[in-house]
């Protein structure tokens, strides 16, 4: 952590030397500094009102890590201010510019921090006065019963989360209450633990007053391919009942495009090596039965994930949609230890 972030909190005025500091490691980043629109003309405003946004959404920032995340706040204090802060000072401005609610996407795959994510910028937005709520792809997830149906259709679909599983006319009817200001709308909620672990939905959440929508999933923004490319597709995809599989889930992604047009932007959580994901969420699980959970073990783990792999292929679907900006507008890549990488807008990374 640098140094003069503990000085920032305790410190009424600006020491001309930590913000000398701050100003040279805001601007050293190339990249990041583009992606948030920071210039040598305005980094002496935008040090001084992350500085001033630090200081009063610390309270509530530091509640969460001690009580969610269960970390020291000073621990992720570099990440508030190098990724999260500024993040939600940039989506604020957005909403600010579109004179109405905001959808914003968040891709992110198992591991890569998209509800902590999407946690920290409903406490920084609430500091700003903005009102959001999160919802999630699985929130949109078609009953039990109709999955079932669903199941005796396609027996290939044993699990929910890939394309198909989902009510997607429920998401929009969502996402267009609230851009268009509806007074309350009712949100909905999905419950992993009921029917033994099937789930199903639960109670809806009321909201009113919506001005950011962070709508996060696993595949959220990811558009169709070339159905060509499955005949020389990367493992798991090995079968010919595998790449049938994979050409089937790509299309029935064509019926998520219209869920997809009312995000107004995307961010994607990008692994830099994808097969992090199997390796977090054994970890999880680990975690999981060393509290006294159940949990599943490596082998059965290995077979969910490559199930998830083998619909949607991180390769095949994230890997060319974070190099097209003209879908996503900011891409966050994630280390195999969990921590942020480079912070960058669509293709720059590439041009």
């Amino acid at each position: 952590m640098s140094w003069w972030l503990g000085e920032i909190l305790v410190n009424d005025e600006l020491g001309e030397t930590w913000q000398q500091q701050a100003k040279e490691a805001a601007l050293a980043d190339r990249l990041r500094a583009k992606a948030f629109g920071i210039t040598p003309d305005n980094v002496d405003e935008v040090i001084e009102r992350r500085s001033h946004l630090l200081k009063s959404v610390f309270p509530a920032f530091s509640q969460f890590c001690q009580t969610t995340l269960q970390i020291e706040p000073k621990e992720m204090l570099q990440v508030l201010w190098d990724l999260w802060l500024p993040l939600g000072i940039k989506l604020a401005s957005h909403r600010q510019q579109l004179e109405r609610p905001l959808i914003q996407g968040i891709l992110g795959g198992q591991g890569t921090g998209k509800t902590t994510m999407s946690k920290v910028l409903s406490l920084i937005l609430n500091q700003l006065g903005y009102r959001s709520v999160s919802l999630s792809l699985d929130d949109l997830y078609k009953t039990y019963s109709d999955r079932l149906v669903l199941t005796q259709q396609d027996p290939r679909l044993i699990w929910r989360g890939p394309p198909g599983t989902h009510d997607v006319d429920l998401g929009l009817n969502v996402l267009d209450r609230i851009r268009q200001l509806q007074s309350s709308v009712m949100v909905p909620r999905f419950d992993k633990s009921a029917f033994g672990g099937a789930g199903d939905r639960t109670t809806p959440e009321m909201v009113t007053g919506v001005d950011i929508v962070l709508f996060e999933g696993w595949f959220v923004g990811v558009r169709p391919i070339n159905a060509d490319v499955f005949d020389t597709a990367p493992p798991p995809i090995l079968t010919d009942e595998d790449r049938a599989f994979a050409r089937d889930m790509n299309l029935r992604l064509h019926n998520y495009l219209p869920l997809w047009e009312r995000l107004d932007s995307l961010i994607v959580l990008y692994p830099t090596d994808y097969r992090c994901s199997l390796e977090w969420r054994k970890q999880a699980e680990q975690q999981m039965i060393a509290a006294g959970k159940s949990g599943m073990s490596n082998a059965e783990i290995e077979q969910f994930v490559n199930y998830f792999w083998r619909s949607l292929h991180p390769e095949l679907f994230i890997k060319p949609l974070v190099k097209d900006a003209t879908v996503v507008d900011l891409v966050i890549e994630i280390h195999t230890d969990h921590s942020f990488g480079a912070v960058y807008c669509g293709l720059i990374r590439n041009s």
